[in-house]
Order: C-alpha cells, then sequence, then structure tokens
C-alpha cells in the first residue's frame, strides 16, 4: 500500500474534520454562540455622571432665561414642559421635584448624565406640607418610593457612574424660610425705621453654634450614604469621585442693586426684597457658614474620592437685581434668544409673590431665587471642566467672558 506524504495527510484530516463540521452544523447537533457581551457596570461601559441633591442642583428655574414683568415669553427657553422627566416626556416622575432639561448633569462629549435630584430635597426623606414627596439621600424604600442613595445604588450597579455630584444642606438650614423672612421684613417696614431679618430669632436660629454642627453632622451622613450606595453597587472608592457642590450667591451686596431701598420697587419691580444690611448680611456670614458645613461635612464623613465645585461667586455680576444686568424691557432685549441677552439679563429667578396667584400663572413660588437656564448651563460647563476628562478636579467656577460657547455660558475652572 502506497504511504501519503506527511502535508497530504494532514490536508486529508483537514477535509475530513471540516465535513464532519459540515455534517454536524447541518443536523443542528452543534451551535456556535459569540462570547457574551460584558454588561455596563462599575467600570465597564459608557461613562456616566450623576446629580443628586436639592433644587440647587434639580434644575429649579431652568425654564427661564432672565425675568421680564411685561411678558412671560421673553424669558421662557424651556416652556411648560421644562420638568417633565418621566420616560415618556409628558410629566415628573416625582411632582415638583423640578428635574430640568437644562440640568447640570447632561455634560455630553461622550458622556451621559442622570439627574436624580429633587426640588426640595433635606438629607433625609420627607414629605412637604402639601404632601409631597421629597427624596432624601439615603435609603429610603417603601410604598414604590425610594431615597436619593437607593436610586444611585440601584443605577450604578448596571451604568458605570464615574462621578457623583451632590448639592444638599441649603433646606437642613431652612433656606426657604429664611428668604421668606428677609422679603416679609422689608415689605412690612419702612426706611425710617428698617426691620431686619439677619436678626429674627427665626432666622438666627439657624446659625447657632449647635445647629450649624448638627446640619453638617446630617450632611456628612448623607455623603456617607452616597459613598455605601456606590460600594453596595460594587465599586472601589478609586472608581469614581464625589463632587461636592456648595452655594453660591444669588443676589449682590447693598450697594449693588440697581433698585433703591426706598418704595416696593425692589420687590414689585425687580422680585429682590432685601434690606442691603441683610443682604450684606447673606453673603458675608449666611452663605459662608452654609458653604463651610457642606463642604466641610465631606472631610468629616472621611470621603477620600472627593473634589470640590465652589461656586460661591459664580454667578456675580449676573445676579438678582445687580446693577449690571436688568429685565429684559429695562435692556430693551426683544427676548431669551437675542444676541447679548446672556450677558446683559439675570442668572437668578426673581422672587416671585402676586404673579404666581393663579392657575394660569407659568410661575411656582419655589423658584424663587434659584440659578435660571443660564445659570444651570453655566454650571454644566463647570461640571464638564471638572470631569476632565474622566480625571476628576476640583475648583473655582467663574464667568469668564461674554457671549456664549456652543449654546452655554462662558466659564472657567480654577
Amino acid at each position: 500500500m502506497a504511504l501519503l506524504h506527511p502535508a497530504r495527510r494532514r490536508r486529508s484530516r483537514f477535509a475530513v474534520g471540516l465535513a464532519l463540521l459540515t455534517a454536524l452544523l447541518s443536523s443542528g447537533l452543534v451551535v456556535l454562540t459569540a462570547p457574551a457581551a460584558s454588561a455596563d457596570g462599575p467600570g465597564v461601559g459608557t461613562p456616566w455622571v450623576v446629580t443628586l441633591g436639592d433644587s440647587y442642583i434639580s434644575g429649579e428655574a431652568g425654564r427661564w432665561a432672565g425675568s421680564s414683568n411685561a411678558s412671560s415669553s421673553r424669558a421662557d427657553a424651556l416652556g411648560p414642559t421644562a420638568y417633565y422627566d418621566n420616560a415618556s416626556g409628558t410629566a415628573e416622575q416625582i411632582d415638583r421635584c423640578h428635574r430640568s432639561k437644562a440640568s447640570e448633569a447632561y455634560v455630553g462629549g461622550g458622556v451621559n448624565g442622570l439627574n436624580l435630584a429633587c426640588s426640595g430635597a433635606r438629607t433625609s426623606t420627607y414629605t412637604d406640607s402639601n404632601g409631597r414627596f421629597k427624596p432624601g439621600l439615603d435609603f429610603y424604600n417603601s410604598g414604590g418610593q425610594q431615597g436619593q442613595a437607593l436610586m444611585l445604588q440601584n443605577f450604578a450597579a448596571s451604568h458605570n457612574v464615574r462621578m457623583v455630584v451632590v448639592s444638599i444642606g441649603g433646606n437642613d438650614f431652612n433656606f426657604a424660610s429664611i428668604v421668606q423672612q428677609c422679603v416679609t421684613d422689608f415689605l412690612a417696614s419702612p426706611t425710617w425705621w428698617k426691620d431686619y431679618c439677619k436678626d429674627d430669632s427665626s432666622v438666627t436660629q439657624n446659625f447657632t453654634a449647635a445647629n450649624v454642627a448638627a446640619v453638617r453632622a446630617r450632611v456628612a451622613t448623607a455623603y456617607a450614604n452616597v459613598r455605601q450606595a456606590m460600594r453596595n453597587a460594587g465599586y472601589a472608592d478609586t472608581q469614581w469621585t464625589l463632587l461636592v457642590q456648595n452655594y453660591p450667591s444669588p443676589i449682590p451686596n447693598g450697594s449693588g442693586f440697581r433698585y433703591s431701598e426706598s418704595g416696593y420697587t425692589r420687590q414689585s419691580t425687580g422680585g429682590c426684597g432685601f434690606w442691603n444690611a441683610d443682604a450684606d448680611w447673606a453673603n458675608g456670614s449666611a452663605l459662608p457658614t452654609i458653604n463651610a458645613a457642606v463642604t466641610g461635612a465631606a472631610a468629616d464623613a472621611g470621603i477620600t474620592n472627593r473634589k470640590t465645585l465652589d461656586l460661591a461667586s459664580a454667578f456675580n455680576g449676573r445676579r438678582l437685581c445687580e446693577s449690571t444686568v436688568g429685565l429684559y424691557e429695562e435692556r430693551g432685549i426683544a427676548d431669551w434668544r437675542s444676541a447679548g441677552a446672556v450677558d446683559q439679563t439675570e442668572w437668578v429667578n426673581q422672587i416671585r409673590t402676586v404673579s404666581t396667584c393663579c392657575s394660569n400663572s407659568p410661575y411656582y413660588v419655589q423658584e424663587s431665587l434659584h440659578p435660571n437656564y443660564w445659570a444651570q448651563l453655566a454650571t454644566r460647563s463647570c461640571v464638564r471642566q471638572a470631569y476632565n476628562g474622566g480625571v476628576p478636579r476640583g475648583g473655582a467656577c467663574r464667568i469668564a467672558g461674554s457671549g456664549l460657547v456652543n449654546g452655554e455660558p462662558r466659564m472657567s475652572l480654577s
């Protein structure tokens, strides 16, 4: 019998094997499958930025780009669906959380954003006087309602969350009640016998050493809950960054208002009813106290993977009633789309009273004294710079020039 050359024997065995494999495949006895794709999760997949906290990060007032007492349409950048965030875009997931489409979470550039913050939120979950659910930075779970830490945990388990931005603590200091008291005192007392809010007991009780320490401890617990949520979702602390966001100054010092203290125009026209001395106190004492508590709490909690986004002076020059900006009708600007509108109109929403009275009003009282559309896009720019291509950094966010860059105010982080 003739012997086959080794090379011919290899070809023969390959041909037989190929024929056998073809027969098995055609009979359905062998099924070839592709390797399973890795599911998104800790460190895997498209990166995400998630925002947690209260109204100063949820997007409250994000509908409005400046203010007008003549026509709401002049400043209406996002329209009546501004806060709709359910899957179909027809309503809010949680009533009055006011998660704006202008939220700073949506930094773009290949990075996805999720906004879990809620207007009115405190460090712990509660239900407000109107029966509205306000999720805190905790693991609350009842009746289908969850705290923000639990929401984060569930989301992060199946998404690559690289940075969590948090703004919390203002409502624990009773921010809304303080503003209300200051405006009430302004409207109810004459210029020759000013009644200041800065020395009212309802205000000062929020800034005693004991209360400041108590709020700081609650904020530290909130940050620790965020860290625990990420650990529960499978993250090492080195796989993500906590960006601690403090609060911006919403009004100028007394000397910077464009409306006189005399009469009522400061509130009736400008929507900024503060006495000069109360405005000076707000910027010189109240705001630094609150910001020291919310940033210091991150160190108290032992959060090592943290950076700080300092917003204290971010809107200076564009604040409510500041002399460098004005209402649309005061500046002779048609509407928010007009050239230069971003530089000449306010970035903080008016404190509205009478204009919110009726069911057909487009305004909400809770939008008062909050960063508006311009300010939220400005903060988004600074959050994007803080994300820094996946190597997060901190810094102070400030206006860097006039005009818009890719639809956002020109900002710097330094």
